[in-house]
């Protein structure tokens, strides 16, 4: 069940509010507007989080401790006077509702962020620190940018999908090279070693190799 925290000011209309998230199937939490709101997220982490409060600024402070710790869209609701006034400061809020605030109209920009968040993960794959942005053929681990050759990027790539999975030789050669080729199987060891290599240090290990068979994403990853 996808989750919505509330934090704000006027709990009466903010309880209303996620009566009607609840009724249309979310988890709600409702909190006041506390210097401990931010941290106690950390116990059921949200997938939205709305932000209310008489001050614009004091919406971009908590909006700006939200998105340091998590990674999810926030909704602030402000005076509706406000809004051309506010020149920048809410440039880390990803949607705005005006007050009075109408239920079904929360509802579905919470719904609309959620399908954005939904789309952007859906170009993301990851493995702990490992990450691949599909949409730009990028590889990540940790902050550190990856350069792989194209069979190296999409070796990754079908390795990651079957992460905790050990992938044969031959299954390497027909999903990743391709059916029609007709180089030895020798040389998928070559490409994980070299994969390996770039991939891996220290502080990471992402590949297993299992003996006379293929490789395996770790799956803890």
């Amino acid at each position: 069940m996808l989750r919505v925290s509330i934090i704000g000011q006027d709990m009466e209309s903010l309880e209303t509010l996620a009566r009607n998230l609840t009724q249309s199937g979310y988890s709600c939490s409702v909190a006041a507007d506390k210097d401990v709101v931010v941290r106690s997220l950390a116990d059921q982490p949200p997938d939205v989080v709305v932000v209310e409060h008489e001050s614009y600024y004091r919406v971009a402070e908590l909006s700006s401790e939200i998105k340091k710790t998590y990674n999810v869209p926030v909704v602030a609701i402000v005076r509706g006077d406000l809004l051309s006034r506010v020149n920048g400061h809410l440039n880390g809020v990803d949607d705005f509702v005006a007050r009075p605030v109408r239920p079904d109209e929360l509802k579905l920009r919470v719904e609309r962020l959620l399908r954005r968040a939904g789309a952007e993960n859906e170009e993301m794959m990851a493995c702990g620190e490992l990450k691949i942005d599909l949409a730009k053929c990028e590889v990540f681990v940790g902050e550190r940018a990856v350069v792989l050759t194209f069979r190296e990027y999409e070796l990754l790539k079908y390795l990651v999908t079957n992460q905790g999975r050990v992938c044969t030789r031959e299954a390497l050669l027909d999903k990743v090279w391709g059916f029609d080729y007709y180089g030895g199987d020798r040389t998928v060891d070559v490409h994980i070693r070299r994969l390996r290599s770039k991939i891996e240090d220290a502080t990471h290990t992402f590949i297993d190799t299992v003996r006379n068979i293929g490789s395996r994403m770790k799956a803890q990853c």
